[in-house]
């Protein structure tokens, strides 16, 4: 999936120790183009890199926001293998 590679390659435009959503890695109107399936695609894609991919040492899974969004925090700089 393309947009998976795009939101990996967009952490590190982030601070160490900022917190996203997924959404946060996209423009407004990239996001908006995405259908909800997609995008729901998208979030369980992302969160199972961070679980078990190549982001599990360089972004953490933090709570939920109130819209039910997953909220991660970036934890050191990334270097993509």
């Amino acid at each position: 999936m393309d947009c998976l590679k795009q939101a990996i390659f967009e952490i590190s435009q982030l601070h160490v120790g900022e917190e996203f959503l997924v959404k946060d890695l996209f423009k407004g109107y990239q996001w908006n183009r995405l259908g909800i399936g997609e995008r729901r695609t998208l979030g369980s894609l992302f969160l199972n890199e961070v679980k078990n991919g190549q982001l599990q040492s360089i972004v953490e899974v933090v709570n939920k926001n109130s819209a039910n969004q997953q909220l991660y925090v970036k934890l050191e700089v990334l270097e993509l293998k």
